[in-house]
């Protein structure tokens, strides 16, 4: 009876933590859509069921809960061209930037079926924030929801909890202080009663949870691998992915030069592994499975590397590939074959156990979003706005590719028949009942 408890129960969840989009890359933070009946096509006339223009700029993915999809945005002021050129001053990596008087950073949360704006809620205000490269957004980390609460995160410039139904802030936290240099990227997770995210500056790179009940710092740890001495190389944007590794819940991390476990709970370094060569600013996110990891060294020249964990203590590196890496798109596993999408549109398909290629096609068009895998089919999405469906499998076959208004910058959630894509100038909702 206990046993057939648990399994309803756990079955139970599953199907639960499906019907949301609660994360970045979804349920299980690796790019995986339970949703059937996905449309294979569209355009700004065809499958749209709705489309609604987002104030502010933000290049945040959508995360769904119920009925509502929460977006974060940020209205900025811009600052005049005297003060734009005295801080600049300070810009040491001499990259092309916005420089603002201030910025308030929103979230904002869309009604599921209409598309109608419910709420837009301000979390914070900032007054002459770091600038942010003209690739990224002040709004660039995707929030995570839980049942009756938005967390959302902004790097330098704080962290917010929100309730979901009055609108009304919780706590607000604006301890974490970096110099990111371009902006935030790094979206938190959550574990148990903790928010997770990393803090990799040019000035202080750790890995940092508060308490998601007060917004506490429950703990704090600082990167310990050697880094390059150049501080520009030292900056890093990832995602923690939490991996039960042979037993143990563990945060699995890319900093620069180094890819980390931590115990979730402590924030104690359980293990680390060098990249052995450069490898700084990573946007992607680790996935897991067949008792590995997969990640990307991001900039630099970009390596994916497959490391195994399953038996061992530390996890060691079984292969790794210098080709058409990605700097900034997630990788994507889905059975023994592991996909990327490089910054420049190249599609790769893998062995993901050894690394043997089985393909190298180029799709065209430029990348920062991270691929998503729904109803047997694999959507990635492209700064020109267009949307390439590809068929799963060893042999490269396009199936149908797709324009919308504006870039795409962020990454598409998939639910109830639709998916949900935000461009850099609206959100979609595309098919669905």
């Amino acid at each position: 009876m206990k046993l057939a408890l648990a399994f309803s129960l756990a079955l139970a969840s599953s199907v639960f933590a499906q019907q949301n989009w609660p994360q970045w890359r979804g349920p299980d933070g690796q790019g995986h859509a339970a949703a059937k009946d996905v449309p294979l096509k569209w355009s700004e006339t065809e499958n749209v069921k709705w489309r609604r223009e987002v104030p502010g700029r933000g290049y945040s993915s959508p995360v769904i809960w119920g009925n509502q999809v929460w977006v974060t945005s940020a209205v900025e002021k811009a600052a005049s061209e005297e003060e734009k050129a005295k801080r600049l001053k300070a810009n040491t990596g001499d990259q092309p930037v916005t420089v603002l008087e201030s910025v308030s950073l929103r979230a904002i949360c869309l009604d599921r079926d209409s598309g109608e704006i419910i709420s837009d809620n301000e979390l914070l205000n900032v007054k002459e924030p770091q600038w942010v490269h003209q690739l990224n957004s002040y709004a660039s980390p995707t929030p995570v929801l839980e049942e009756g609460r938005l967390y959302a995160h902004f790097g330098a410039f704080g962290t917010a909890c929100i309730d979901t139904l009055s609108g009304s802030v919780l706590w607000r936290n604006q301890e974490t202080q970096i110099m990111h240099e371009n902006g935030p990227g790094s979206t938190p997770v959550i574990w148990k009663d903790k928010l997770i995210f990393h803090c990799d500056g040019s000035d202080k790179q750790f890995v940092c949870a508060l308490d998601k009940t007060t917004g506490k710092i429950v703990w704090t740890t600082n990167r310990s691998g050697e880094m390059h001495a150049n501080p520009q190389q030292k900056k890093a944007y990832g995602t923690p992915l939490i991996v039960d590794m042979n037993g143990q819940p563990t945060a699995v991390s890319t900093g620069a030069d180094w890819i980390y476990g931590y115990d979730p709970a402590t924030g104690k370094e359980l293990w680390k592994v060098p990249y052995g060569q450069l490898g700084f600013s990573m946007s992607p996110r680790p996935v897991a499975g067949l008792g590995m990891i997969f990640f990307s060294t991001s900039f630099g020249k970009p390596e994916v590397f497959g490391l195994k964990y399953e038996g061992l203590k530390v996890p060691e590196v079984v292969w790794h590939n210098s080709k058409n890496g990605p700097n900034i798109p997630s990788p994507l596993l889905v059975g023994e074959e592991l996909y990327t999408i490089s910054d420049g549109g190249i599609f790769s398909c893998v062995d993901a156990r050894t690394g043997k290629e089985h393909y190298r096609e180029r799709v065209g068009g430029k990348f920062t979003s991270s691929p998503l895998f729904a109803d047997e089919r694999i959507y990635v999405c492209s700064r020109e706005g267009v949307t390439t469906v590809l068929k799963p499998g060893t042999k490269f076959e396009v199936l149908a590719q797709n324009k919308l208004d504006s870039a795409i910058m962020s990454s598409p959630a998939a639910l109830d028949g639709a998916l949900f894509v935000r461009t850099e100038k609206s959100m979609y909702r595309l098919g669905g009942k």
